[in-house]
C-alpha cells in the first residue's frame, strides 16, 4: 500500500513507468483501439450540425434544430457511449461493434454524411474492430504443441536448451545430456 518514503511524487519516473505497464495490461485486456476508434466517430457526427459550428455549404445550413441536427445528436452520443462501452464491458463487444457499425452506415442520410465521413470512418473500422477482437487465450501456443500440462512447448527451446513455457522436452534433457536444476 501507501506510506511517506514510497510517495508517487518522490519517484516520478518510477510512478509514470509503473502507470504505463499498468495501462499497457489494462489495455491488452479489452478491444482499446476498437473503443477509441469508435468514440472517436461519433464525436464529429455529435459536433457538425450544432449551431456553434455556423456550417453552411452553398446556402445548405446545418443546425441542430433539423432532422440532421437530432438525428446527429443521437447517432454521435450512442456511438460515444458504444465506445466507452467497449472499454469498459468487454464481454458485449460483438454487439456494440455490430451497433457501431449500424449507427456509423446510418449516419450518412441521416446526420450529415456522417460528420463529413470523418466519423464514418473511424465509426466502421472501430465497429470492425470491436467484432473481430477475442481475448488472448489463458494458454499460448506457441508452435502448436504442447507439453507437460498442456503448456505450450517451442520447437527447438532457447539456446540454452529450455523453451518458452519454462518446461524442457524429456528427449532434449536426454540428447544434450543435462539435467533440470528446477
Amino acid at each position: 500500500m501507501w506510506n511517506r518514503t514510497t510517495a508517487p511524487w518522490s519517484r516520478p519516473r518510477e510512478a509514470i513507468a509503473t502507470a504505463r505497464r499498468e495501462f499497457r495490461v489494462w489495455r491488452g485486456t479489452r478491444p482499446f483501439w476498437a473503443g477509441l476508434l469508435t468514440l472517436g466517430g461519433g464525436l464529429p457526427i455529435l459536433y457538425f450540425p450544432f449551431p456553434y459550428t455556423h456550417l453552411s455549404l452553398g446556402g445548405l445550413g446545418l443546425a441542430l434544430s433539423t432532422t440532421a441536427g437530432a438525428g446527429s445528436l443521437l447517432i454521435g452520443s450512442l456511438l460515444i457511449t458504444l465506445g466507452v462501452t467497449l472499454w469498459l464491458q468487454q464481454q458485449v463487444r460483438v454487439f456494440a461493434g455490430v451497433a457501431a457499425i449500424l449507427l456509423s452506415l446510418l449516419s450518412v442520410p441521416v446526420a450529415n454524411f456522417g460528420g463529413f465521413f470523418l466519423g464514418l470512418l473511424p465509426g466502421l473500422i472501430g465497429g470492425s474492430l470491436a467484432c473481430a477482437w477475442a481475448p488472448s487465450s489463458t494458454r499460448p501456443e506457441i508452435c502448436g504443441r504442447r507439453g507437460v500440462d498442456g503448456h505450450a512447448l517451442g520447437t527447438d527451446g532457447d539456446a540454452v536448451g529450455r523453451d518458452i513455457g519454462g518446461l524442457v522436452e524429456p528427449e532434449v534433457l536426454e540428447e544434450r545430456g543435462t539435467h533440470d536444476r528446477a
